[in-house]
């Protein structure tokens, strides 16, 4: 998609009729945030890969984009499925328009380290959500052997890359990740400590492993890597996005409504447990189903001695960062008071302002913590998506919410979330998108 498209598509909008209260049953999603690393991560073999699961997102098709104009051969092998190979890609220079666009553009790095021993980035784009650092990916490489050169973009090159005894300054996905694309390939074994071991990395290394890797400590902090020659070729599912269910989830509590979803990997939910109960919400697990049911309790359970409860992410296997936002709405619901902790991102958070102009009871303490007091009957409002997750977040609000709201940007949701309005819809929701020839 190119940039005109792009931005026209931004200027679509939602349009929601709030008060219905969601009804269904749904399927859970691949893994976004492992798709995307396991897109980049055919660059590290020339014989075919072939994912599936993928969602059907924005940032999807940005990466595979990315891909193709590097001159890899992509195609769609069905729904959710892609076969990807990198045989014909001699180019080293990531292009600028579509990297621009997605965070995950720096993914590229590592792999492309592994493949011709230089990589020219420029700066990553994704949603502003306070700082981003990239300091965690440079000191990975440089320890691998990359020399690394700031001049607007960022020109990675190494002779050869060895393994070493790595700690990071920070426990980062993306860094982790692109640490494990990178040292596959070294000579010699490289211990990866203080790694990120969400679900989503997890996926990372057992594709991986599939294409010919020696990975070990999958789903721990401590990452070994033994570099081997060369990879090959596989086929690989990735795993449900706990971030969407957790969205899923919240909707139909904040609604009052019921769902059924299937495919969720309730095994990665179990901190998102512990966090909903705080809200008095609880759900039921069948093998890969869950089940929320209506009538939940919708009270906040006080810590012990009648304190005000706290839900605050953390690195994984902590409250994951993208669901504070869907927390904060979930809370204005919910009889009580509960101060959300949102230690990572210090922008998150700035978009409570519209919650409260919907009539929610929050204090906004300092970029990090919000003071929730419910429940709130929300008024409609018109509204325009900051980030993924925030966007996600109001139409959960406008959901719940009396009267019909408008949301714009939403461009930044569907970069997150597959067929959204449909989805939706299928469940009951009174959603409508508005194209960009009535902008």
């Amino acid at each position: 998609m190119g940039f005109l498209a792009c931005s026209l598509k931004a200027m679509s909008r939602y349009v929601i009729e709030g008060g219905y209260p969601i009804r269904g049953r749904i399927r859970a999603n691949g893994n976004k945030n492992a798709a995307l690393p396991c897109i980049a991560a055919a660059l590290l073999t020339d014989e075919t890969i072939v994912l599936s699961n993928i969602p059907d997102i924005e940032d999807v098709h940005v990466m595979l984009d990315i891909l193709s104009e590097l001159g890899a051969v992509v195609a769609r092998r069905g729904p959710n499925e892609w076969e990807i190979n990198c045989g014909a890609v001699v180019d080293n220079e990531i292009p600028e328009e579509p990297a621009m666009r997605v965070r995950a553009s720096i993914l590229f790095a590592g792999p492309m380290l592994g493949r011709c021993g230089k990589v020219t980035l420029p700066p990553p784009g994704g949603d502003i959500i306070g700082r981003r650092r990239l300091d965690t990916h440079f000191l990975a490489l440089k320890g691998l052997g990359a020399s690394v050169e700031v001049n607007g973009r960022y020109v990675i090159t190494a002779n050869k890359l060895k393994g070493l005894d790595l700690f990071l300054d920070e426990a980062s996905v993306t860094a982790t990740e692109n640490a494990l694309m990178a040292a596959v390939k070294a000579e010699g074994e490289t211990i990866l400590r203080n790694a990120a071991s969400e679900p989503h990395v997890q996926d990372l290394c057992r594709l991986l492993n599939a294409m010919g890797a020696r990975i070990e400590g999958i789903g721990s902090n401590i990452l070994r890597i033994r570099g081997v020659p060369a990879l090959g070729g596989c086929e690989y599912r990735i795993g449900a996005d706990f971030m969407e269910v957790g969205s899923y989830i919240g909707l139909a509590a904040a609604t009052g409504g019921e769902i059924i979803i299937d495919d969720a990997d309730p095994e990665h939910l179990r901190m998102c447990r512990i966090a909903f109960g705080k809200l008095g919400i609880s759900w039921k697990v069948d093998g890969r189903t869950i089940h929320v049911p209506s009538g939940q309790e919708m009270k906040v359970i006080k810590d012990m001695g009648g304190m005000i409860p706290q839900i605050d992410d953390a690195p994984w296997p902590g409250f994951p960062p993208d669901l504070t936002s869907i927390m904060t709405v979930v809370a204005t619901q919910v009889e009580g008071t509960v101060l959300i902790h949102e230690k990572m991102f210090e922008s998150r958070m700035f978009f409570v302002d519209k919650l409260i102009a919907m009539g929610a009871g929050i204090i906004l303490c300092d970029p990090h913590r919000a003071v929730v007091t419910g429940p709130s009957r929300l008024r409609a409002a018109e509204l325009t998506s900051p980030d993924v997750r925030a966007g996600m977040a109001m139409v959960i609000a406008a959901m719940a919410a009396r009267g019909t709201s408008v949301i714009r940007n939403v461009y930044q949701i569907e970069r997150g979330y597959e067929d959204l309005t449909g989805r939706l819809r299928s469940l009951g929701a009174h959603i409508e998108r508005v194209g960009d020839e009535e902008c």
